[in-house]
């Protein structure tokens, strides 16, 4: 628990320097609760305390360390439920894995530290280089690689995160968030929020009450597998597969190393980032080829990546529980197709679903429906009809660190009045059915997204004392361009460069790996940044 004294002059809440933030505008926030102390956790509590404007602010992380996603666990969940479309489940619940079976009391007393395991599996380096990656106050170990492994990167958020530690409530799970309307005049009112929480070491539960929340509680929780849709002639008779070969169907949300598929016949479904980083770790082991099915095919310089011994082939079209196989498409094809059988293990690389456990009770249009979305919001993190609640760090294919900084730039000073709250109205939701890519940036738009935040933060000049957030130069545009087809070549290299040079990417050398593009290269795409929902 963490608190900042509040200046007694009633004007306004003072920063210890003489400055002063006015009230006169449409927030009155005190006390904030942050769920989550992940890489979005940790940075909206930096500016938020950067900002000097708050009473008290809470972290709740049901984990014992802060990191998130990427504090790993060895520990693989049980059991993934095929298919998986459910955006409504239950939160997860914690693994004890120094439990005492004497000394527990069924409530997580006496059963040592919770762990959440997390899809963090024990062979991974960034996609990402760390230059471009950091955040904008810390940069990762001088002399690590360029595209660090899952423990570097671990090291570097508790790390980043020693300033905001006393704040973080360890160890306890955020059950509940409850609105609550206070009437101030005739005309105003005031939103406020009822946290309950659980302590996962003593059983105990409290509730306290939150003028503003930060929702930071990561997107790679609840596994995404699809369900057949016959009238697509897609994944057909899963469930029957699923129900004679229990086990076979799996979600990359329990992988961890490659050992268990050694010498099975294996199909990846998905050829994300993810998808394709297991499938090379698979394809080492695995019976050959390795199929790896997805809607549309890789450039062929990442199936070069992949070796000779991986086969892409189109989507699952059916099932066959009798044959233990699957029809699948040929790839760009819809008519043609192709049957595989005595297959061994198939493992769903594709994604989660935004999910809320802890927002069930909140009025009006829901936050989520099909989970491929999270709707009402503006600018894709400040949600509309109640801006005291905001959600960072949910769009994809972006870089989540910079990105989330910026994001909190924003709200620590919309909530402390030292910007102007604009006009926000949710978009129509026509022809919109489940928004699955809505939160999927196209190339490049994060670069304008971060510098688009920055300049907004920025406007609050000097109402605002908080932390200026990241804004992407000419070098850092152009790492951005590079940087997948960069890690193919430090994947090729045996991930020991230490810098993109070292891989040959020098900005301005000429050559496609060198060219560098600018904001305006993406105007005129449909970033769909103003409003999400």
């Amino acid at each position: 628990m963490g608190s900042i004294s509040k200046n007694s002059n009633g004007n306004g809440y003072g920063n210890g320097n003489g400055h002063e933030h006015s009230q006169q505008g449409p927030f009155n926030v005190k006390r904030i609760a942050i769920v989550g102390a992940g890489p979005c956790g940790v940075s909206a509590a930096k500016y938020l305390l950067a900002e000097e404007a708050f009473d008290h602010i809470d972290i709740y992380e049901q984990a014992a360390e802060v990191g998130g996603v990427w504090n790993y666990s060895p520990l693989v969940p049980g059991t993934v439920p095929v298919p998986q479309t459910n955006a409504f489940v239950p939160a997860e619940e914690p693994v004890y894995p120094n439990a005492d079976a004497e000394a527990g009391d069924g409530k997580g007393k006496g059963k040592g530290a919770p762990v959440f395991p997390s899809p963090m599996y024990d062979d991974l380096h960034t996609n990402i280089p760390h230059t471009l990656m950091q955040y904008s106050d810390l940069a990762f170990p001088e002399g690590c690689e360029i595209y660090p492994s899952r423990e570097v990167v671990q090291e570097y958020l508790v790390e980043y995160a020693k300033e905001v530690r006393h704040l973080i409530k360890f160890s306890t799970q955020v059950e509940d968030i409850a609105l609550r309307t206070i009437p101030l005049s005739e005309t105003r009112t005031q939103d406020q929020w009822d946290v309950r929480a659980k302590d996962l070491l003593s059983g105990e539960t409290s509730l306290q009450t939150y003028d503003a929340v930060v929702v930071a509680s990561g997107h790679y929780t609840t596994p995404f597998i699809p369900d057949a849709d016959p009238s697509a002639n897609s994944m057909v008779d899963i469930r029957a597969f699923d129900k004679a070969h229990p086990g076979v169907i799996t979600h990359s949300k329990l992988y961890r190393n490659p050992e268990q598929y050694r010498g099975k016949k294996v199909v990846v479904v998905g050829a994300g980032p993810s998808g394709l980083d297991i499938a090379a770790q698979i394809r080492t082991v695995c019976k050959a080829p390795l199929l790896v099915s997805a809607k549309a095919g890789s450039p062929a310089s990442t199936l070069a990546h992949l070796g000779a011994d991986v086969s892409q082939v189109g989507e699952i079209a059916r099932f066959l529980p009798e044959e233990k196989g699957v029809v699948l498409r040929a790839l760009d094809d819809d008519q043609t197709e192709r049957v595989e059988t005595d297959i061994d293990a198939i493992l769903f690389c594709t994604g989660y679903l935004y999910t809320f456990p802890f927002l069930q009770t909140l009025a009006g249009p829901p936050l989520v429906t099909s989970g491929r979305r999270v709707r009402g919001l503006a600018k894709h993190f400040l949600h509309v009809a109640h801006p005291t609640l905001v959600f960072p760090g949910l769009p994809m294919k972006i870089i989540p660190f910079p990105l989330s900084e910026s994001q909190a730039a924003v709200f620590a000073r919309l909530w402390a009045n030292a910007l102007p709250l604009p006009a926000l109205e949710r978009e129509d939701d026509a022809g919109d059915v489940d928004g699955k890519e809505y939160h999927v940036f196209p190339k490049g738009a994060d670069g304008r997204y971060i510098n688009e935040l920055h300049d907004w933060a920025m406007q609050a000049g000097s109402r605002s004392r908080g932390k200026e957030p990241p804004r992407w130069g000419e070098d850092l545009l152009w790492q951005r361009e590079i940087f997948a087809e960069a890690k193919m070549q430090f994947e090729r290299t045996g991930r020991k460069a230490r810098t993109l040079e070292e891989l040959g990417f020098v900005r301005g050398r000429g050559g496609a790996a060198a060219v560098g593009k600018s904001p305006g290269d993406v105007e005129g795409t449909d970033l769909r940044i103003d409003v999400a929902g």
